[in-house]
């Protein structure tokens, strides 16, 4: 592969919010710019932190279950340390000053309204007194995934509506209209519900009549009845209309412009067989020119227990509003399959909102009669929706994790705008890629900038989100809160090249560093090619090699021996090469079972004389030779330690059992660990004089005279060693 996948590195600038004691679960994000804040719902808790840092001056509000409710739940057999509390799960702004809130209330969902104050100044950070039922509005159960919005003072939620998590539905409540959800225990409708990711806003419709406002909406469900899947979870897209209002004699307070299409996220296989990610885990929306058409970013793993596997899939609105214009799916034939519907579609044709556009209905209260049983019937469009391309931008399956949140941030760089995405995994660890087009946004080329650890422990990222304002990333978990920022250019080394090579748009080389890439900035010596990643054509005019690291290191015949080298770029390849003693030339070396590559370096099992010699690690990418290190190796022969350590192990020396080998060991590893030792002069004069040192505090009379004189050691008898890996 031209890609590759360096070990996780521990994001060194990283604030986090480890949590308290008596809370969990920071799963609940809403990200308020206009007031610097991030507030986080929790277990028993709501917290305010500051976007620029989320550890200075945080605010938190502590709502817990009351004791009553925490004790039928643990009557209803429900753990009460895991179960029974009070999650939040709802977090939307009402007014200028008031959120709405909801949480799981220990299995007996509530509400209520929590203040901010109008301005970020404004210490104001409290409940108010009112509480109202949750049901329908806030799962019952912490472990049941919900989504929320709050528009034009009505809360459209996807949850769980009783206690047993069976029936799923989706709710408008709050506002001046009667409450409206959808068809109750109807198969056909909603099978085992669970909303993964987010409400879209309604100004995507294609329409500029706001009578013809539709809300879009994500989730996974059980497989209908005989439907052509044959997958036992598959994904969901589903619209319907702002002002629906409901049936007049059937579906009344139902949703009678409820549709739903299947998302595919699949690799085209051979023999037509493709491989599907079907778990939709979560859906970022990433506006365009045209604010009607987001291209919308999903996150899929798979539901097989055998293959595990992750992939990013990008769809277009266009696309979706093509298969909500039909045809419908249709259970008919012999076998009660579903097919698609080929016989005549009432008008105005269901799905359609009520407008003087379409028809002159006020109200789904007016619809025809036939309209409503229709859609009563028909919820489900027979085509499902492809991704742009026909497959997925990304897709890992050789890693022991898979993908949980997504955010992606548009960036402005020398060559063009790049989608950036960041990656959230169930270990706890973020991804960094940037999708580069080839010959056209259908065919993109996946870049890893990154792959960062940004929790102490492994744990699922829960909840993402970005602030472009402040530069910052923001990630959730069972654990606390993280906070990271979008771009750490010093990361990619102190070179041109290497600036270049690592393809990152938020960074450029301005001619002394890799730094933050400003748009606006007007430098002569700024170097930026994300598309190709070229540093022959941005860096030839500049110092762009930078400095190669010369490094002595030793090694014992027969010992094993690992020389370290990784480069800073994700994708670069390492090759190797050896310049013997008193020789100009570079000879490639060759892997075996006896010496063998790894990512972070060259392993020799067992060394030998004809190793010895100058090292040459280089970087190879994009064509481009980069050295990194120059490492002169020198091995000791076995026969001749016994001549240069008095009582080394084995060679007829004082010292024969373990104790006294670790000791001298111990000796040996002490005076090889000083990187001031540049010659094998200076090695062995620090040999001799520690040895004389010994011989003379021994020495009856102090002088160094009790014993005989050893040999001081001379260059051509001695090579110094290093450490055994």
């Amino acid at each position: 592969k031209s890609r590759k996948q360096n070990s996780v590195k521990l994001f060194l600038n990283l604030v986090t919010f480890d949590g308290l004691a008596n809370s969990s679960s920071y799963d609940t994000f809403l990200l308020d710019e206009e007031r610097g804040r991030l507030l986080v719902g929790a277990e028993d808790h709501v917290f305010s932190f500051d976007l620029v840092n989320i550890n200075r001056e945080h605010k938190q509000l502590a709502w817990p279950a009351t004791p009553s409710k925490r004790d039928e739940c643990k009557w209803a057999g429900k753990d009460l340390g895991k179960e029974c509390s009070n999650f939040i799960r709802v977090l939307q702004p009402y007014n200028q000053t008031h959120l709405y809130i909801c949480g799981t209330g220990a299995f007996h969902p509530i509400c209520a309204y929590l203040e901010m104050g109008k301005r970020a100044e404004d210490n104001v950070f409290r409940l108010a007194s009112l509480f109202e039922n949750g049901r329908g509005k806030s799962p019952y159960d912490p472990k049941m995934l919900s989504a929320s919005l709050l528009i034009d003072g009505e809360l459209y939620s996807g949850t769980s509506a009783d206690f047993m998590g069976r029936d799923f539905a989706i709710f408008r409540t709050l506002g001046d209209h009667h409450p409206i959800r959808t068809e109750q225990h109807d198969s056909r409708w909603l099978n085992v519900f669970f909303i993964p990711g987010h409400f879209s806003n309604p100004d995507t419709d294609s329409s500029d009549n706001p009578e013809d406002d539709k809300l879009f909406l994500f989730f996974k469900e059980n497989a209908m009845d005989g439907e052509h899947t044959g997958k036992a979870t598959i994904a969901r897209i589903g619209q319907l209309c702002k002002n629906d209002m409901g049936g007049h004699r059937s579906l009344v307070n139902k949703w009678t412009t409820f549709l739903k299409a299947r998302l595919i996220c699949s690799v085209p296989g051979v023999n037509g067989i493709d491989t599907h990610f079907d778990e939709l885990q979560d859906v970022f929306l990433m506006s365009s020119k045209d604010p009607k058409n987001p291209v919308i970013y999903a996150v899929f793993t798979t539901s097989s227990n055998i293959f595990k596997g992750s992939a990013v899939c990008m769809y277009n609105m266009a696309d979706i509003r093509r298969v909500f214009l039909g045809p419908y799916a249709h259970r008919d034939g012999p076998n009660y399959q579903w097919v698609p519907f080929q016989g005549r579609v009432p008008y105005p044709r269901p799905g359609t909102c009520p407008s003087k556009t379409f028809g002159g209905f006020d109200s789904t209260k007016d619809l025809p009669d036939d309209v409503i049983t229709f859609a009563r019937g028909h919820p489900a469009m027979y085509n499902p929706v492809h991704p742009i391309g026909g497959r997925p931008i990304m897709v890992r399956t050789d890693a022991d994790y898979q993908f949980s949140q997504l955010v992606v941030d548009r960036v402005e760089a020398e060559d063009g705008q790049y989608d950036v995405m960041f990656i959230g995994t169930d270990v706890g660890t973020v991804l960094k890629v940037v999708t580069i087009p080839r010959e056209s946004w259908h065919d993109l080329e996946e870049v890893v900038l990154e792959e960062m650890t940004v929790f102490r422990e492994p744990t699922t990222i829960t909840a993402m989100e970005l602030s472009t304002k402040q530069q910052q990333l923001y990630l959730g978990s069972a654990l606390g809160v993280s906070q990271m920022s979008l771009h750490r250019c010093e990361v990619y080394g102190k070179a041109c090249a290497e600036c270049c090579l690592a393809r990152d748009p938020y960074c450029a080389w301005d001619g002394a560093e890799c730094s933050r890439y400003f748009p606006t900035a007007k430098r002569r010596t700024r170097r930026q090619d994300i598309r190709n990643g070229d540093p022959l054509s941005q860096c030839s005019d500049l110092q762009h090699h930078g400095s190669v690291e010369d490094r002595n290191v030793f090694g014992v015949e027969n010992s094993s021996m690992f020389l370290e080298c990784s480069p800073k770029s994700q994708r670069a390849l390492i090759y190797w090469q050896l310049q013997k003693p008193n020789d100009d030339r570079k000879q490639e070396i060759k892997m075996d079972d006896r010496v063998v590559r790894t990512d972070q370096g060259l392993l020799i099992r067992s060394l030998a004389q004809t190793d010895t010699g100058i090292y040459h690690c280089q970087a190879v990418e994009h064509g481009f030779i980069q050295p990194l290190l120059r490492l002169n190796l020198q091995v000791i022969p076995t026969n001749k330690l016994g001549d240069i350590l008095p009582g080394f192990p084995g060679t007829g020396g004082a010292m024969g059992h373990s104790a006294k080998h670790r000791v001298w060991y111990r000796d040996f590893l002490s005076l090889l660990d000083h990187p001031e030792l540049n010659s094998v002069e200076e090695f062995c004069d620090r040999v001799w004089k520690k040895e004389r040192k010994q011989k003379k505090a021994k020495a009856p009379n102090g002088n160094g005279q009790g014993g005989a004189a050893k040999k001081r050691l001379t260059p051509r008898q001695f090579q110094p060693p290093v450490h055994k890996l």
